[in-house]
């Protein structure tokens, strides 16, 4: 039997090398693979959880087609849609919202993150984010989803709604129970500035991450200026582990080259960081100019990519509605 794998990526815009290596290489990688059939869902109605501006958001939704395009996912064979285009989203979102417990939304440690100290004042919309999340995985009787440390807690919040509708309407594997899919041999992609922060769009310096539209000179400088220590390179990873900007800097290169850490090492161990770097440029040269150069093509042809974003649509929303049906069924609507 195929796998149906559902991911989604909000459409912040900027998309930086955590965002590849975190998760869209992967995604290249399962719509290579003929057993799988992958739902790609630019997520835009999460993205409304804070403010936007309308014009960005609109910009910042074909951005983020064009950078999975750009990456080598192909939406003739996986499908790309915008979540804000498929109504049954919001739709079963509010039935499983009568579904899911305070309690459990509660535990939720994200929301306690993003919240922050004052979080009276969140929306309630990042409150029960995770349950648009459930809606967007079981629409699709999703098998398998791909998710980082962060979105685990959800995807089991996902897994206790789909098993409490079964058992409360007494219908045995009608909503799938998904699976966890965890990247082997992954790196979790920090700051160039300061190895114990995630690489993140919102940090104020440039420097601090590889953007995918990034050009040849501007990854050598990022790299080159990138922090490191003043010791030689490890022989092994527990050494890694008190230096965190070279752990991360060694990450990055067996990610791209599809390495373990010990193998990394085991090519670099007792040389100094200038050596490394030059060769870590030239992998995210090699990798990230062609994607770099494609989203720019790819942007300039709008028409292409809301093209893309339709078709995709039409065939997401044929899916959920169906869905959404036997839901109305169940329930008695």
């Amino acid at each position: 039997m195929k796998k149906k794998i559902f991911s989604g990526v909000q459409p912040t815009g900027n998309l930086h090398l955590g965002n590849y290596l975190g998760a869209i290489k992967n995604f290249v990688s399962l719509n290579n693979d003929d057993k799988n059939e992958c739902i790609f869902c630019v997520v835009d109605l999460h993205a409304i959880t804070v403010s936007q501006d309308p014009a960005i958001l609109r910009e910042n939704i074909r951005e983020t087609v064009a950078t999975f395009i750009a990456s080598g996912i192909d939406p003739k064979k996986s499908i790309i849609f915008n979540q804000s285009q498929v109504s049954a989203h919001s739709e079963a979102a509010w039935i499983l919202s009568c579904i899911a417990r305070m309690g459990w939304l509660n535990r939720m440690t994200q929301f306690k993150e993003k919240a922050g100290k004052d979080k009276e004042k969140a929306s309630v919309g990042l409150y029960s984010y995770p349950i648009l999340m459930a809606s967007d995985i079981l629409l699709y009787d999703s098998t398998h989803v791909p998710v980082g440390n962060d979105q685990k807690q959800h995807l089991e919040l996902c897994r206790d709604i789909a098993q409490k509708f079964n058992n409360d309407f007494k219908v045995e594997d009608f909503f799938k129970i998904p699976e966890p899919l965890i990247q082997k041999e992954f790196s979790r992609i920090m700051s160039l500035k300061d190895g114990s922060k995630k690489m993140s769009k919102s940090e104020l310096s440039d420097l601090s991450r590889i953007n995918l539209t990034d050009e040849e000179d501007q990854i050598m400088n990022k790299i080159k200026k990138a922090k490191t220590d003043s010791l030689p390179i490890p022989s092994n990873v527990k050494e890694l582990n008190s230096r965190p900007e070279a752990r991360n800097l060694i990450g990055i290169y067996s990610s791209l080259t599809n390495s373990t850490l010990e193998n990394a090492l085991g090519n670099f161990s007792g040389k100094n960081f200038s050596e490394f770097k030059e060769n870590l440029s030239e992998i995210l040269i090699d990798k990230i100019t062609p994607i770099s150069n494609d989203i720019k093509k790819l942007l300039k042809d709008k028409s292409y990519l809301d093209k893309t974003l339709e078709d995709g649509c039409e065939k997401a929303n044929k899916i959920a509605s169906k869905k959404v049906k036997k839901i109305h069924d169940i329930i008695g609507f």
